[in-house]
């Protein structure tokens, strides 16, 4: 069923919101503060003191310097079907996305807040236009990833700088209602490296165990060598694969929806630079190439929404970093790529690799 087929279906079940308003989604439980611009935690209430009660008084929240803070913590069995955030902070590598599933210990998203929403590049935010991931100007972050959870669940923001967060505007809609048993849980993992010319890949995911479905990829890609960068496949390997995968696209490019190296034109006319382009399912919404011989600076989504890719037991994806030597063979790349992987499994999950610090998420 999709989205627009089961709207007729939703009437009438208990929809609950969180924000900052309202931090516990109570019913009834929004907009009860009363203006105070003494108190910390009512700082943006100046604003409302000639309002008073019941009107903008507890809009934002702030977020200082290495801390965290629970946005959510919801009781019950239900489903998560949006999430809005924004915050003033310059750097979104520096806020990181944790979500926890029926009282688990170990996250079943762990994120920086950019690369979630799709924007890994802290120096180069742009918009996003597409099904699961809306980003509007500027850096209103919006997902409509569905998270369904059976006892409860949990979403914080960590402030991993030492620069406070003096806004952080917030929103979790949600519905409550019983789960059936054959959803599975929502998972995101990010992952960063800098691929080598002896073996120039990158992994995306690794470590899954269990029964699921992949259903995203996002790929923050800086190209640190002249010429195109996007030749290498991106591969599934699939319920016990070793050496070899099952599932290998044609190449990045075509892997991300594009042809012919994602250019205006073939063949490639003097200038020309990567087109950029979002749709609904995939996308290249940045494409900073000021510098075509130098460091280049790309942000490509892949959905896989109609076309998810099931596993009964584990899944690796991996990508190559490949150009072209003048000689017309492939050049292994030497490049630095972050990446989220989004999919579905049934719990328990294996735990993640240990996030990298601050300095290893930076993306200027």
């Amino acid at each position: 069923m999709s989205y627009l087929e089961s709207l007729p279906f939703s009437t009438g079940i208990e929809t609950r919101q969180i924000s900052a308003e309202n931090p516990t989604g109570e019913k009834g439980g929004a907009c009860r503060e009363t203006p105070d611009p003494l108190n910390p935690d009512l700082f943006y209430s100046k604003f409302a003191v000639d309002l008073g009660k019941g009107w903008k008084v507890r809009p934002f929240i702030r977020l200082n310097a290495e801390t965290t803070v629970t946005l959510a913590d919801i009781e019950g069995s239900g489903c998560i079907n949006e999430f809005f955030i924004t915050s003033d902070l310059q750097n979104y590598s520096e806020l990181v996305l944790r979500i926890y599933w029926d009282n688990e210990k170990n996250p079943s998203v762990e994120s920086p807040l950019g690369a979630f929403f799709a924007i890994g590049h802290d120096s180069a935010p742009h918009t996003v236009e597409s099904l699961p991931i809306t980003v509007v100007n500027f850096r209103g972050c919006n997902s409509y990833w569905q998270m369904p959870f059976r006892k409860h669940a949990r979403i914080t923001l960590t402030n991993d700088s030492n620069k406070n967060a003096d806004i952080v505007a917030y929103r979790i809609l949600y519905k409550l209602f019983d789960v059936p048993d054959n959803a599975a849980y929502f998972h995101a993992e990010y992952r960063r490296s800098v691929t080598s010319r002896e073996h120039p890949e990158h992994v995306i995911l690794d470590g899954v165990k269990g029964k699921g479905a992949y259903v995203g990829t996002y790929l923050a890609w800086n190209s640190l060598s002249s010429g195109w960068w996007g030749e290498g496949e991106v591969k599934f390997f699939l319920d016990g694969d070793t050496e070899y995968p099952t599932m290998a696209d044609n190449g990045t490019e075509d892997y991300f929806g594009g042809a012919w190296g994602f250019f205006r034109s073939n063949p490639i006319k003097p200038g020309d630079v990567e087109q950029e382009f979002s749709t609904a399912f995939l996308g290249m919404p940045l494409a900073k190439t000021t510098n075509t011989n130098g460091p280049r600076k790309y942000s490509l989504y892949r959905w896989h929404i109609l076309d998810s890719i099931g596993f009964t037991n584990d899944i690796k994806v991996t990508v190559q970093a490949l150009g072209w030597w003048p000689n017309v063979k492939y050049q292994p790349l030497a490049d630095d790529i972050a990446s989220v992987a989004f999919w579905y499994q049934f719990e328990p999950h294996a735990s993640f690799p240990k996030l990298p610090p601050i300095e290893r998420r930076w993306d200027r």
